[in-house]
C-alpha cells in the first residue's frame, strides 16, 4: 500500500524559479464526482494524469492533512487521453517545476487556464514530523485547506474564488 505525507504551501514571488532543474507540462482530471467525494459517498479520489510524455491513474484516499493513502499506475498515454475526456469537471492545466532545497525536492506548480494566477509549492515527506527546510518563496501553508486540492480545483477552479477566498485567514 502507497502511502503520501506531504506539505502544501502557496508559493510567493518568482525566487524559486531559477532554482528549477527540471519542468514537466501535466493535464489532469478526476473520473469520480466531486460531490460524491464531499458527501462521503466515495472514499476515494480517481485522477487521470498525462505527465509529459508519460501518463498515469491515480487513486488517492479523501481525508484532508498531510497523510493519504495512495495508489499510482502507468498507463498509455492514448488510453489517459480518452480518460481525460470522460473526466467530471475541468481539466487541470499546469506546469511541474521541480526544485531542490534543503536536501529535499520540491514540486512547484504553475496552474493555467481557469486557475491560472495559482502557484503552489508541494513537499512529500518520509514521516509526517519530518524536519525540513522551509525556502523564503513557500508562504502560507494550505495542507488542510481542502480548496488547493487538486480535485477541488477541478470542480471549482481558482478563476471563480472571490477576493475573500483567496486571501482568507483559515489557513497557516
Amino acid at each position: 500500500m502507497g502511502t503520501e505525507i506531504e506539505r502544501k504551501f502557496l508559493v510567493n514571488g518568482g525566487d524559486w524559479r531559477a532554482a528549477a532543474h527540471k519542468v514537466v507540462p501535466m493535464a489532469q482530471g478526476y473520473i469520480n464526482d466531486p460531490a460524491a467525494m464531499d458527501s462521503g459517498a466515495q472514499k476515494a479520489s480517481v485522477r487521470v494524469r498525462i505527465q509529459g510524455d508519460a501518463a498515469f491513474l491515480n487513486l488517492k484516499s479523501r481525508q484532508l492533512g498531510h497523510t493519504r493513502q495512495e495508489f499510482d499506475y502507468p498507463i498509455p498515454v492514448e488510453d489517459a487521453r480518452a480518460l481525460l475526456a470522460l473526466c467530471v469537471g475541468g481539466v487541470i492545466d499546469k506546469r511541474r517545476h521541480y526544485v531542490r532545497h534543503g536536501g529535499h525536492l520540491w514540486e512547484v506548480d504553475e496552474f493555467l487556464g481557469d486557475n491560472a494566477g495559482l502557484v503552489v509549492a508541494e513537499i512529500e515527506l518520509q514521516h509526517a514530523d519530518e524536519d525540513f527546510a522551509r525556502p523564503d518563496w513557500a508562504g502560507k501553508q494550505v495542507t488542510d485547506a481542502m480548496r488547493y486540492y487538486n480535485l477541488a480545483l477541478a470542480a471549482r477552479p481558482y478563476s471563480q474564488w472571490r477576493d475573500d477566498e483567496r486571501a482568507a485567514s483559515d489557513i497557516s
